[in-house]
C-alpha cells in the first residue's frame, strides 16, 4: 500500500512539474497606464494568445519596469520578453522608421492603414531592419495623428512655433519644431505631464488619446488639431525568445497579433473621437487649422523630408525608397 501511494505521489508531483514547465511566461513592458487604449489592446492580445497556446501573458504598465526609450534595449538584449514602443525609438539604428513622423506626408487614415498593413511596401522595409536589433516586431498598435499642446493660444502658423521650447519624441518630429523656428525637447511620454505642469516646455506633442489617458487637459489649455504626423507603436519581441518557442506558439502569437493589430486599427477612430470629446469637456479649447494654415506649415517644414531622404541614403537609398512608396498610396 505505502509503495501504491509512493508511486501516485510520484506521479502527481511528475505531473505538476510538467505542467509548470510546459507553461510559458511571455512579459510585455508599456509605458502607458493600462487604462490606455494601447493597455487596453495588450488584454485583447493577451486574451488571444492565452487562448490558444500555453503562454501566460504578464503586462507591466505605466513604465514600472522599463521607459520607452529604454524598450528597443531592454527587448533586443533579452532582458524582457517583449515591449511597446513608440516605433521613432528604433530610429537611432534604423533612422528610416521615422518615416510616419515625416510632416503631413500620410495625410488620411486610408493612407495610414495601407502604409501600416502586414506586407505593405513599407513594412516589408522596416519590419527586417527592426527586428535586426534583436527586437522583432509583431504589431503595430495604432496611437492616431500627432496633434500640438499649448497654454494660452493655439499652434497655427510657423510664428508660433518660433523660439518655444517644445516637447517632441522623436529626431524627425524635432526637425519639424525646428524648421518652424521652436526648439525641440526630447521628453519620454511618462514625463510630458510634469514637463508641462513645471513649465520645463512651452507646448507639446502628442497624440489625443494621450490627452486622455494621461490627463494632460489639467497642465495644457489649448489642443491644435494639426494632424502633421502619424504616430505608430510597435509590440515587439526578443528574437532569441520567440526562436526557442515551438512552431505552435510562433503561430499563436502571430494569430493573435493579427487579431489585436486590427482591433486597435479599427477602432481608432473611435478612441480619438472620445478623446476630444473628454478633452473639450474639461476645459480645453480645441482649434482646427484651416487649409491654408496646414499649407503654410507643410510649406515651411518641407525642409524635414530633404534632410530625411539625406539621411537615410540620399537619392535611391532606403528613405527615399519609403518616401515614395508613401506617395504612392
Amino acid at each position: 500500500m505505502k509503495i501504491l501511494k509512493k508511486i501516485i505521489f510520484s506521479f502527481i508531483f511528475v505531473s505538476i512539474a510538467s505542467a509548470s514547465f510546459a507553461e510559458t511566461k511571455m512579459r510585455i513592458t508599456l509605458q502607458l497606464p493600462l487604462k490606455a487604449h494601447l493597455g487596453q489592446n495588450l488584454l485583447v492580445f493577451k486574451k488571444e494568445l492565452e487562448a490558444r497556446s500555453d503562454i501566460k501573458v504578464e503586462i507591466y504598465d505605466s513604465a514600472q519596469l522599463y521607459k520607452d526609450k529604454e524598450v528597443p534595449q531592454a527587448v533586443g538584449s533579452g532582458a524582457i520578453e517583449a515591449g511597446v514602443a513608440s516605433i521613432t525609438r528604433f530610429a537611432g539604428t534604423n533612422p528610416e522608421v521615422d518615416i510616419f513622423y515625416l510632416p503631413f506626408l500620410f495625410d488620411s487614415e486610408d493612407k495610414i492603414r495601407k502604409a501600416t498593413s502586414a506586407g505593405s511596401e513599407i513594412r516589408t522595409i522596416l519590419d527586417p531592419a527592426i527586428a535586426n536589433t534583436g527586437a522583432v516586431p509583431l504589431y503595430y498598435q495604432a496611437y492616431g495623428s500627432a496633434i500640438m499642446l499649448s497654454n494660452g493660444g493655439p499652434m497655427k502658423s510657423p510664428a508660433d512655433f518660433k523660439d518655444k521650447k517644445i516637447r517632441v519624441f522623436g529626431k524627425t518630429l524635432g526637425a519639424f519644431v525646428t524648421s518652424l523656428g521652436g526648439k525641440p525637447a526630447l521628453i519620454s511620454g511618462s514625463e510630458q505631464y510634469l514637463a508641462y505642469q513645471r513649465k520645463t516646455v512651452d507646448a507639446g506633442m502628442t497624440g489625443v488619446s494621450g490627452v486622455k489617458s494621461r490627463k494632460l487637459y489639467q497642465v495644457m489649455d489649448t489642443l491644435t488639431v494639426t494632424n502633421h504626423g502619424d504616430i505608430e507603436f510597435v509590440v515587439v519581441a526578443n528574437d532569441k525568445w520567440l526562436n526557442s518557442l515551438t512552431q505552435k506558439q510562433r503561430d499563436a502569437i502571430a494569430e493573435a497579433s493579427k487579431v489585436a493589430e486590427k482591433a486597435v486599427r479599427d477602432d481608432m477612430a473611435n478612441i480619438e473621437a472620445g478623446a476630444y470629446k473628454e478633452a473639450k469637456e474639461n476645459g480645453m479649447n480645441i482649434v482646427k487649422l484651416s487649409s491654408s494654415e496646414v499649407s503654410a506649415l507643410k510649406k515651411a517644414s518641407s525642409s524635414v523630408i530633404e534632410d530625411y531622404i539625406s539621411r537615410t541614403g540620399g537619392s535611391g537609398g532606403v528613405g527615399d525608397k519609403l518616401v515614395k512608396a508613401a506617395n504612392k498610396l
